[in-house]
Formats: C-alpha cells, structure tokens, sequence
C-alpha cells in the first residue's frame, strides 16, 4: 500500500515531427505560457513536474525531443526507458499525423514493451483541419492508444493529455521513493537542460517553428 509521502517517477517523452507544438504543450503544462516565438528544440530537454493524483503523487521526468530529421538518429536514447510516449501531430498538416503513425510502429518495435501510447492532435484552435478527426479517433482506438485534442496556444485539453496518461500508467511501472529530498507540491517544476550526442550542454535553442 503507498503511502502519503511516497511518489511515484516515471518517464515520458513526447515525439512527433518538428511544429507540430511539442514544446509548447510542456510549457503550456509546466508553466501555463504559451509563446509564438518558442525556439526548436536541440536534441532534447526534460523538465520534472510533480502531481497529485489523490492516493499518491507521480513525478513525471517528461523528456521533449527535437523533431528534425537531422536528430531522428539520437532519438532512440532517449524514448529508451519510457514507460508514457506522447506523439503529437498539427490538425492542419496531413503529413504530421501519418508521420506520428510511423511514430507509433517504431515505439512498437523498439520502444519499452508495453509502453502507454497517447496520440495527441494539437492546434485545434486554428482553421483549416487537414486530418479527420473520426478517422483519427478510429486508428487510436485500433491500434489501443489514447487519443486527445488539445490547443497549447489556448491550453484547451493540455491537462487532460498529461493526467490521462500519468492516470493510465500502472503504479507498478514507476520507481517510488519517500526519502527526503524526493517529495515535490503540485506547483513545483524542475527544468533539466538540453541534451545531445548523449551529453549535457547548455540550455540553446535554434531559431524556428515549436517542435
């Protein structure tokens, strides 16, 4: 049985094509901003955000990668290990929802066997929807994922993405601990930095869309 002050780690990464919003739905999460000049992502970056789910607390390592082509190659190190994989796609570009497909077969084949798989259709606010929101619905549910709709420019549904899966998560899967120094509030945030070529660097961006 758990108890109080015992919280449960587990690790996610977001993955899917570059501006399709990945890093603004953490930012949209983490810190309730959103920001139209947000900078790609290089390599990686994890933040740590805690959370209270009532009978104990999870503490989410979220891990936002870069979707350039260019760091497709480094991407493996770091959805290695991920017991929740958010892959993302933009209402408004057809090619980021088949490419999140394709997202989906590599998590099967080479990601962490069993992993919860949330598909995330981002941008809902905008005109112009070139992907289906039914036949989107329909290959989640085929294909056993979670399926949200969200906007991190208006932070519609942001919450319900990372407290669904973090809910969906078996406690068994996660690492507990209840010692000093590893119990976090619900409004606390640790902000990890960059990461490339296995390497930690500072915290750079390169100019761009969100990814």
């Amino acid at each position: 049985m758990l108890q109080g002050s015992s919280t449960i780690q587990f690790k996610i990464v977001l993955l899917g094509e570059s501006a399709v919003g990945k890093s603004s739905l953490v930012w949209r999460f983490c810190q309730d901003q959103f920001s139209e000049t947000i900078e790609s992502t290089v390599g990686a970056t994890f933040i740590h955000r805690v959370m209270d789910l009532g009978e104990y607390s999870i503490k989410l390592q979220i891990w936002d990668t870069a979707g350039q082509e260019r760091y497709h190659s480094l991407t493996p190190m770091y959805y290695r290990g991920a017991k929740g994989v958010i892959i993302t796609y933009d209402v408004t570009n057809n090619d980021s929802y088949e490419k999140a497909k394709d997202w989906v077969n590599e998590i099967r084949t080479q990601g962490t066997p069993n992993a919860k798989i949330v598909l995330v259709a981002n941008k809902i606010d905008l005109e112009d929807h070139q992907v289906d929101q039914m036949e989107a619905m329909k290959y989640a549910e085929s294909n056993d994922l979670l399926f949200f709709e969200c906007s991190a420019k208006t932070g519609e549904g942001v919450k319900d993405v990372f407290f669904g899966l973090s809910k969906a998560l078996p406690v068994k899967w996660g690492e507990m601990s209840n010692r000093k120094g590893m119990e976090f509030s619900d409004s606390e945030d640790e902000f990890g930095v960059n990461v490339k070529n296995s390497k930690k660097v500072n915290k750079k961006k390169e100019s761009g869309g969100c990814c």
